[in-house]
């Protein structure tokens, strides 16, 4: 359809595949924990463009997260997915986090919330100075959000922050500000570490740009507070480091109930080999792609639970060319493609993102991913995604 400088040179008619043979489990799922990573659903016609304030649809957000709580699945919400940082500003989360936590109740579901520093203002964050000053303002909207979150009857996400990447002088200076905000939390947390090529903003988290030493003082960080801390998310895309930090995991000393802290994959590249594991253990999940292909997801971990590792893993395989693209460089836009995809299968009434982030990708890059998913069984109704396809296509000016 496009040529190697993305002209337009012709036209192809594709007869679009059915759904996958996706199951809805019929006890809760018990093999693994696994989140999906929600996005959020914009208003039709209100002004959701770069720098004003987020207008949600609300009964479309909230009904594609009981779409991911019928497949067995949690909710990881008002996270990078939801666009913490990118166009969800903080009033919108405060809302999202209490309407999906009161959600989750309604059902019994598992729902886990983001808490960041994000109400903090650009302007304040980029005239703090590195030091005593700025790590208690940090520490303080760290904790403001933990109540939040808390308070809603979630459990609590330790998101990465860009002001305490800014205003951390080394290792110390993070274990001091987590320090403050693991004494605040009533439950176990997860502690989230993002990568760089989510959040350039980010660089040199846990005070260091080198991974091992990173990793080191993140260990070191989980060590002291243990019986605070359910689990880790790591987004580094970078399979060698997980096993390996997921094996560290397993060797720390069990709590008095006889837990360890899991490894909540956050690898949206290498999620199928890391979900399987090896003969040492295997990776729950907290993903992006699973808020994208959820009813895979699902019933990849029922066959999990069946025993039929294979048979799991061979699903979420059968994904994998779809997260991938889904999340290539440059990744910060890969909202785009989750809400696309959202858009082809009728779970949104428009395809857009709050802050306008939905321009973030090309028309060729949104076409492949839609044959991407129509080859791994993701488009769940052929005809509907034909047909917005097809007016997609002609609205950017490619004619059928």
């Amino acid at each position: 359809m496009f040529d190697a400088e993305g002209r337009v040179a012709g036209a192809e008619t594709v007869e679009l595949n059915a759904p996958g043979p996706w199951t809805t489990p019929s006890a809760p799922i018990t093999s693994r924990i696994a989140f999906a990573a929600a996005h959020v659903v914009p208003q039709v016609g209100a002004e959701n463009v770069p720098g004003a304030p987020a207008v949600v649809d609300w009964d479309s957000t909230l009904a594609y997260r009981h779409r991911i709580w019928e497949h067995g699945l949690g909710v990881a919400d008002a996270m990078d997915t939801a666009q913490r940082g990118m166009g969800l500003d903080w009033a919108a989360t405060q809302e999202l986090v209490r309407r999906s936590a009161a959600e989750a109740a309604s059902v019994g579901a598992r729902v886990a919330c983001g808490a960041g520093t994000d109400q903090l203002d650009p302007a304040v964050v980029a005239a703090l100075e590195p030091g005593d000053a700025g790590l208690a303002v940090v520490a303080d909207a760290y904790r403001e959000q933990v109540h939040v979150v808390q308070d809603a009857g979630a459990q609590v996400i330790v998101m990465a922050s860009r002001a305490l990447a800014k205003v951390a002088r080394g290792p110390e200076d993070y274990a001091r500000v987590y320090d403050a905000v693991l004494a605040d939390a009533e439950q176990p947390v997860v502690l989230h570490w993002l990568g760089t090529m989510f959040d350039p903003a980010l660089a040199g988290y846990w005070g260091s740009d080198s991974v091992d030493d990173a990793t080191k003082t993140f260990l070191d960080l989980i060590r002291a507070h243990q019986p605070r801390i359910d689990g880790v998310k790591v987004s580094l895309l970078d399979a060698t480091h997980e096993v390996g930090l997921r094996r560290s995991l397993a060797a720390l000393p069990p709590s008095a109930d006889g837990v360890r802290p899991r490894l909540y994959t956050g690898d949206d590249f290498n999620y199928p080999e890391l979900i399987a594991g090896d003969e040492q253990g295997h990776s729950d999940a907290l993903l992006g792609i699973f808020a994208a292909i959820y009813p895979a997801a699902s019933t990849a971990l029922q066959a999990f639970d069946a025993g039929d590792a294979a048979r799991g893993h061979e699903i979420l395989a059968s994904t994998e060319a779809l997260g991938r693209h889904i999340f290539a460089a440059p990744t910060y836009y890969y909202k785009t493609g989750i809400a696309f995809l959202s858009w082809l299968n009728g779970f949104q009434p428009g395809f857009s993102l709050v802050g306008g982030l939905h321009s973030g990708r090309s028309l060729r890059h949104l076409v492949e991913l839609a044959r991407l998913a129509d080859g791994c069984g993701m488009l769940l109704d052929p005809p509907l995604a034909a047909a917005r396809l097809r007016a997609f296509l002609a609205t950017n000016g490619v004619a059928a």
